[in-house]
């Protein structure tokens, strides 16, 4: 009898040990908040380059997604465009980053209107300093989480469970308590 329980659950237990180096991702290590916030320089949907550096005395929200043309990465998306000019009236700058390339940001910018800069992470190499590079479904992605980057360069927010709905909403109303725009 016991020797059916242990065989049984040799599959369930197989499982649970790929998803969880599945979901345990390829980068585990992420900067903390209250830590400097990773350099990077990425092209966007127009090709132009952008560093960290570039937004230096405003806050940036730096968001990572999974896959251009998603249900939930549109609805995220969506949701940071249309609260674009609350988040410039504090100063903040909202940069999207997965690693998806030019061309399919480029697409995806223009299908709805997206009035901020989609970053081209190819390589992997920014989704690996921020720890968010990961796989699912066979294919290596960023996963869906966001950070807050104060003008001083330095993460003052992490959101680890990002839920797209809803989520500029959160990220603003943190972003008044952090004092942006003051």
């Amino acid at each position: 009898m016991k020797r059916k329980v242990t065989l049984a659950l040799i599959p369930a237990i197989a499982v649970a040990v790929v998803v969880g180096f599945t979901s345990i991702g390829i980068a585990n290590d992420r900067p903390g908040v209250g830590s400097e916030a990773p350099e990077f320089e990425l092209s966007d949907q127009h090709g132009q380059l952008h560093s960290l550096e570039d937004y230096r005395d405003q806050w940036v929200v730096l968001y990572f997604y999974p896959k251009n043309g998603t249900p939930g990465c549109t609805t995220e998306a969506c949701e940071f465009r249309d609260n674009i000019f609350a988040f410039h009236d504090l100063n903040a700058q909202i940069l999207g980053v997965s690693l998806d390339d030019v061309e399919s940001h480029k697409s995806f910018a223009e299908e709805h209107g997206l009035p901020f800069p989609l970053l081209a992470d190819t390589g992997g190499s920014t989704s690996t300093a921020y720890g968010v590079k990961t796989r699912m479904f066979g294919m290596t992605v960023a996963k869906r989480q966001t950070f807050i980057i104060g003008p001083d360069g330095m993460i003052a927010m992490h959101y680890e469970k990002v839920d797209p709905e809803g989520h500029s909403d959160q990220v603003l109303a943190d972003l008044r308590e952090l004092g942006a725009g003051t």
